[in-house]
């Protein structure tokens, strides 16, 4: 009970001392400058710097898919269908490709959904595959490096693996097309077959108008110290338990559940995104995959996010200082948790809550409609400009191939 009560004591002090804060900051709209050339980085303008081509596809690939399921369009998986409608009327895009820096393919590989609203990969590689045969066989583009000055957009838990359980997305490995392509995706790990050197790793979709209609007050204090909503064990997929979130969520709910510091929970409220408002600190553990748009509503709601993942590679993170404005938990350290957060000075977390309210930080995390400045899709043609120029090794010699069309899980060759 001791504990408790000193529990209850800290987070008095801090409701507080933080209420206090955000009153003045709400009074005198102070925020931090992002330091050093992360912040330059992140106001980066990239038109002017360089030239896109969109491949004109047949719908079946894009626009009839979206058609059959029009669920495509408000799932975290969305960024594949957002950065065509952007590319397609962004000054960056070029109608002549001779003139191009970039070549992007269009091809809407996460909009098959179960019932439940999930991505199902099964297709996907074949669907890939298919594309990727079109443009080779009906423009010069593609031979003439085998993809190296081509993007593809990813956003499956495992990226270009094409599965969504860890193991299985490993045995895969990337689609062999894909290994010269720059892949922008969501998944990001260090030292992890699914990622490659060279990725853009992107943030999850997540509404913006859907958050922006959910904002509360700036003055109204953060009276949780610690918010989770979520699943602690995936009982269908992993009845044994301990494989899922590799047991850090498990961990999470057997040692805090009965902490009144921790405001956490399996169920999901209506007043879910004015909560992360209201808290301090919002966990965002890993699931199956080490990212979700949890580190989007999180930095959105200026709710200091507790990352525990390991080795995980964040969104846009040569712009964005995630050191400075989350706190990293080694998933080994959960049952620490609590005493991690209460030892963070007062004074660190106001700091990392000023940079939090930077609009910068919060713009890049965010694929608006219409497209803003410094938004997620401006971050992405940031990172493809900063590959400029391409390196000439690239360039194939007449007749040269490297990539191997005939490799791959035999269900993967079929046509689609």
């Amino acid at each position: 009970m001791r504990n408790w009560r000193w529990g209850f004591l800290v987070l008095l002090h801090l409701a507080f001392l933080l209420g206090t804060e955000a009153f003045k900051f709400h009074k005198t709209q102070r925020t931090e400058r992002i330091s050093g050339s992360a912040g330059d980085v992140l106001e980066d303008d990239p038109v002017g710097r360089l030239k896109v081509f969109v491949y004109e596809l047949p719908s079946k690939y894009n626009k009839k898919i979206l058609q059959k399921d029009p669920r495509c369009l408000s799932h975290m998986f969305d960024a594949e269908i957002y950065m065509h409608r952007f590319l397609l009327s962004s000054p960056v895009r070029t109608l002549n490709p001779e003139e191009a820096d970039w070549f992007y393919t269009p091809v809407y590989t996460t909009c098959d959904l179960t019932p439940n609203g999930l991505p199902l990969p099964f297709k996907s590689p074949r669907m890939m595959r298919s594309a990727i045969q079109l443009i080779a066989s009906n423009w010069p583009y593609w031979n003439r490096t085998e993809g190296a000055d081509h993007f593809f957009i990813v956003p499956h838990d495992f990226a270009a693996c094409f599965h969504y359980q860890e193991e299985k997305a490993i045995g895969r490995g990337i689609l062999p097309l894909l290994q010269r392509s720059t892949l922008v995706q969501t998944f990001g790990q260090r030292n992890h077959v699914c990622l490659k050197d060279g990725s853009i790793t992107i943030p999850p979709y997540a509404p913006p108008q859907k958050m922006q209609s959910h904002f509360i007050p700036p003055d109204i204090p953060r009276s949780i110290f610690v918010y989770f909503r979520g699943l602690f064990y995936d009982v269908g997929n992993d009845p044994e338990g301990g494989y899922y979130a590799r047991g850090a969520r498990a961990a999470v709910w057997e040692n805090f559940k009965d902490n009144p510091l921790f405001d956490i929970s399996t169920e999901h409220p209506t007043t879910y995104y004015e909560d992360m408002q209201r808290a301090i600190f919002c966990l965002c553990p890993l699931g199956w995959a080490p990212w979700s748009p949890r580190l989007v509503e999180a930095v959105i709601f200026g709710c200091i996010p507790v990352i525990i993942a390991d080795d995980i590679v964040l969104p846009f993170a040569d712009a964005i200082p995630w050191e400075e404005i989350g706190v990293f938990v080694a998933e080994k350290d959960v049952p620490n948790l609590d005493t991690i957060l209460t030892s963070i000075p007062p004074e660190e977390i106001l700091r990392k809550q000023r940079l939090l309210a930077n609009p910068s930080m919060k713009q890049a995390m965010l694929f608006p409609q219409p497209a803003q400045s410094g938004d997620a899709f401006h971050q992405i043609l940031n990172g493809l400009a900063r590959k400029l120029p391409h390196d000439r090794s690239v360039y194939l010699t007449p007749g040269e191939k490297i990539l191997n069309w005939t490799a791959g899980p035999v269900g993967d060759l079929k046509p689609w």
